[in-house]
């Protein structure tokens, strides 16, 4: 009886890693959230916008889906990586050249962005909160949101000479860098 139980164990344990793999395996570009890459050259820095896309999909986004006033994973899925080749100046705070996750505090009439240097985590926890962490924020900006002048199913992020843009939905979020 112990013998049969024993292999029960272990056929399970299998079966369990197998399903982890598989599920490790699968292919990002097809979650309902896929992971898009914004870049682009402001003051001679590459600057590398790494995350996940959600859509719309007719729901509340602003005060709904995404609540104002809760620090926010900005995307889906893993926490959205901020790379930058130089030192940059982001709303007049220098920014040391790295890797961040980059998390957000939308309001209805200014958002905080925060830059925190543990990278590689998952968004949130299971709890539903961020994984931010403020013992390691590097850089916290105020940037002001405004309505854009077409609509964005999927959030994206765009890099320009003055700095990167947040825009999904109705509204997009500058920031300013140099």
């Amino acid at each position: 009886m112990k013998k049969i139980f024993l292999k029960g164990l272990v056929l399970t344990l299998v079966g369990m890693l197998m399903t982890s793999l598989i599920f490790a395996q699968q292919d990002k570009s097809k979650r309902a959230s896929p992971p898009e890459t914004a870049t682009g050259s402001v003051s001679g820095s590459t600057i590398t916008i790494n995350y996940s896309s959600p859509a719309v999909k007719g729901r509340k986004i602003w005060g709904g889906l995404v609540p104002y006033d809760k620090v926010w994973r900005l995307g889906a899925n893993e926490a959205t990586i901020f790379e930058t080749s130089k030192d940059i100046v982001v709303e007049g705070k220098k920014l040391p050249a790295g890797k961040y996750s980059l998390y957000a505090i939308p309001g209805e009439k200014e958002w905080t962005f925060i830059f925190n240097s543990k990278t590689g985590q998952w968004g949130i926890k299971m709890d539903g909160s961020t994984t931010e962490d403020p013992a390691n924020d590097v850089l916290r900006v105020m940037a002001k949101p405004m309505k854009s002048s077409a609509f964005n199913e999927r959030m994206k992020f765009v890099v320009s000479g003055s700095g990167f843009t947040l825009e999904w939905e109705h509204l997009k979020v500058p920031v300013s860098v140099k």
